[in-house]
């Protein structure tokens, strides 16, 4: 038989063992709790950082426009289910909003002469879809020296009982903004206004080289950015006056063809020839929540619609500042309304001499 193991350790002594290893014990499952619970809380907070993620991704870059934080996009359907304004300008009160000679200059149109012009970019920092560069020939046409006003809509809105931009207050212009360009206007707006002024919508290619003529440069005035030559980025908070920036002017005394508002133009969005851009980049989309959980969540997917992008240039007040480049397209659905959407409208001169003749 083997022999047995007698302990040489006192009563006291392994008394006082048995509580280490007892209180040991008692440590190692309080850590392993601790531990658990740490585990359960970091995949609680990783789902939730996920689902803030996707909320960002599928609500603030939606590919069917480029976003600046704070937009208040509208449909086109709510403008028109809108009561007519209960208020509308009389002819000699639209006459008295401004003078003789601001009217005059509002109405000034710019000709840019005929010609070869580089549009788009190489640039690898820039979205695939604003390159490659290119050459582009232009005929000789004109466009207008600023965006529409609110005056200049004004009196649109009282010739033709179109309904007034949405952030009109019963059909009256807001205080102070005669001279700021009209906002809140969808892609059709802006068509219906330029038709009545015997003009139309300008092509992105137009209104690109009206903003950089024909050097290649990336902003108006130059190639380097510089804040106090336009209105971009919450610098001012709103959009301003269209005469305000005239450092900013383009190589032609074009103004505002960056920052203060971002313009239609009567270009569908496509990709350039010779663009890597991804096709669904051009792809029209809408963002639709699964269910009502997913909805409460602000949990949605980008679902493809039918119907075309419009090309919008320019940035505006909420822009970045790169997104200012001469180069950058942005696009929206034409039903789209926001208080960073303006325009401005062109005419080819060719068609002008017809008329004439």
């Amino acid at each position: 038989m083997a022999p047995r193991y007698q302990s040489n350790l006192s009563a006291d002594e392994r008394r006082k063992r048995e509580r280490y290893l007892a209180a040991t014990v008692i440590t190692c499952i309080a850590a392993a709790v601790i531990f658990g619970v740490m585990h359960v809380v970091k995949l609680g907070a990783n789902r939730m950082a996920d689902m803030r993620d996707r909320a960002t991704y599928d609500l603030a870059d939606m590919k069917d426009h480029i976003r600046a934080a704070g937009e208040d996009i509208t449909r086109h359907r709510v403008h028109e289910s809108r009561k007519k304004a209960k208020k509308v300008y009389q002819w000699n009160e639209l006459e008295a909003l401004l003078t003789a000679e601001q009217w005059q200059e509002l109405a000034t149109m710019v000709t840019i002469p005929a010609g070869d012009f580089l549009m788009g970019t190489d640039s690898e920092r820039a979205d695939k879809f604003n390159r490659p560069q290119h050459t582009v020939f232009l005929p000789e046409y004109k466009i207008d020296k600023y965006p529409v006003t609110h005056a200049q809509f004004a009196q649109f809105v009282v010739a033709t009982q179109h309904r007034p931009p949405l952030d009109w207050v019963d059909g009256s212009i807001p205080d102070g903004k005669t001279q700021y360009p009209v906002t809140m206007v969808t892609w059709y707006d802006a068509v219906d206004y330029c038709k009545w002024k015997e003009k139309r919508l300008p092509t992105e290619a137009e209104w690109e080289k009206a903003a950089r003529g024909t050097d290649g440069r990336r902003w108006p005035w130059g190639n380097q950015m510089d804040a106090s030559r336009l209105n971009t980025y919450y610098h001012v908070g709103s959009s301003t006056e269209v005469t305000t920036y005239k450092t900013g002017v383009s190589p032609y005394g074009v103004y505002d063809m960056a920052g203060n508002v971002s313009e239609w133009t009567a270009s569908d969005f496509l990709p350039y020839e010779g663009s890597a851009a991804v096709a669904d980049t051009f792809q029209p989309k809408k963002v639709q929540a699964a269910t009502p959980e997913d909805r409460a969540l602000k949990v949605a997917d980008l679902v493809a619609v039918e119907g075309v992008y419009k090309v919008r240039r320019g940035g505006s007040w909420k822009s970045d500042p790169f997104s200012t480049s001469v180069y950058h397209r942005n696009f929206s659905m034409p039903y789209y309304a926001s208080d960073f959407f303006g325009f401005r409208c062109a005419v080819t001169v060719a068609d002008i001499n017809q008329a004439i003749n």
